[in-house]
Parts: structure tokens; C-alpha cells; sequence
């Protein structure tokens, strides 16, 4: 499996050419929450997958994450859209650079699983540091919106096991509310989806790509979201 901590330091722009395959979430987030307005927060903002969608409608966007690399890609994006209501800043999810009661939405896409996957030591802790910070930056009667994976190159959900303990804790210990969506990956043509495939998630992904010559990649996603007391 591909080293994702390096290619988000080194290969920040090969990272976007391959999510920017994907659906715009927009409506999706909208939802739960309407946008106008608010003022958000995108912790492991990335290549800014949430942060280009929700910046046109905010009051203001923060985006977060702890490669500078990707945060130069978000903000070439956010400029180029001609916005100037956001700011981009270097953090770690347990500790948010921000004033408590700042925010009135934190979104985080396929981010926090670094964190809280079984495979990293004291997840359980990191994700009660990752859940208290994000309290303490919402307003009052603000919401939480988090995306996991549930799964690439299926139809239907089959998300990795050692993320499934963290998915419950959500749920049963955090009281989130939970669905699945699909976010398939829509590429040029059956090389690129197999160059992309191989980059970013394995040979083992990427070999039966190229054996079927898919040009869609199936993947399902969980949302989580919740509305704290």
C-alpha cells in the first residue's frame, strides 16, 4: 500500500488530479446543515475537496491540515474562484489553532482515520482529543460533519476493518448520526484510472482496473454528523 503520509508531503498535486474525479459534496453537506453564511472550518482540508465546494457560500472557511503542500494546492483554488473570505493554516486535529466558540460548522474529509484507525497507538485517545477540540471551536448549537471511506472499488459498502472500531465509537459512544453515499471516481479513460488507482491505492486495486478496464471506480462513503449539546 502506497505511503499516503508522503504523498501528501511529496505528490500533493498528483493527490488533487485524482480526487478532483470525484462528485462535488455540496449538496450533500447542505443537507444537514444550509451554508449561508456560516463560518466553517475544514480540518485535513487536503487539496481542498470541502473547502472549494463550501468557501462560495460561507461568511468565512478556515482549512486546515498538517501538509503544507496540500494547503497550497487549496489555496491556488480559492484565489483562482476569486474568494477572500478564508485562510489556510498548518495544524494537527488535537490541537486546532482556533478560539473556542469560533465556528458554526467543522467538516473533516477522510482525514481523521489517521488518527483513529486500531493500527495507531492510543487511537481512542487521539480520536477523544480530535472530538474535544472540535467542541470546543463550534458555537453553540453548531454541527459536526465527518467523511470515512466505506470502501473503494465497491458498489456497496465494505468498509476496511481496522477503521470499524472507530466507526462505532462515533455512534455508540459520540451519538452521531450516520448514512452512506456514493462517490465514485469518474476518470478520462482506463489508463488514467489505472495510473491514478496504482498511486494512490495499491497494485492490488489498481491490477484489477486494468484487467477490466474500468474508467469508473466505484467507493462508497460514510458521513457522520452530529449537533452537540
Amino acid at each position: 500500500m502506497p505511503n499516503h503520509e508522503a504523498i501528501y508531503r511529496e505528490e500533493a498535486a498528483q493527490y488533487h488530479e485524482m480526487i478532483a474525479r470525484q462528485p462535488d459534496l455540496l449538496s450533500v453537506i447542505e443537507e444537514i446543515v444550509p451554508l449561508r453564511g456560516l463560518d466553517v472550518v475544514d480540518i485535513g482540508a487536503g487539496t481542498g475537496r470541502l473547502s472549494a465546494a463550501l468557501a462560495p457560500a460561507a461568511n468565512s472557511l478556515v482549512a486546515l491540515d498538517a501538509a503544507e503542500a496540500m494547503l497550497d494546492i487549496t489555496a491556488e483554488r480559492l484565489r483562482a474562484a476569486g474568494l477572500d473570505n478564508w485562510s489556510v493554516r498548518v495544524a494537527d486535529h488535537r490541537e486546532l489553532p482556533l478560539q473556542g466558540g469560533s465556528a458554526d460548522l467543522i467538516v473533516a474529509g477522510w482525514s481523521v482515520c489517521y488518527l483513529a484507525s486500531v493500527n495507531v497507538p492510543d487511537w481512542e485517545r487521539n480520536l477523544e482529543q480530535v472530538i474535544g477540540e472540535i467542541k470546543r471551536v463550534l458555537r453553540p448549537g453548531g454541527t459536526i460533519i465527518l467523511f470515512e471511506t466505506m470502501g473503494t472499488g465497491y458498489e456497496t459498502p465494505s468498509p476496511p476493518e481496522f477503521l470499524l472500531p472507530y466507526y462505532r465509537k462515533l455512534t455508540d459512544t459520540y451519538g452521531f448520526s450516520h448514512r452512506w453515499i456514493r462517490t465514485d471516481y469518474e476518470f478520462d479513460d482506463a489508463d488514467q484510472a489505472e495510473r491514478l488507482t496504482r498511486f494512490f491505492f495499491g497494485d492490488e486495486l489498481a491490477d484489477r482496473v486494468a484487467a477490466d478496464k474500468l474508467s469508473r471506480l466505484p467507493e462508497c462513503a460514510g458521513i457522520w454528523w452530529l449537533k452537540p449539546r
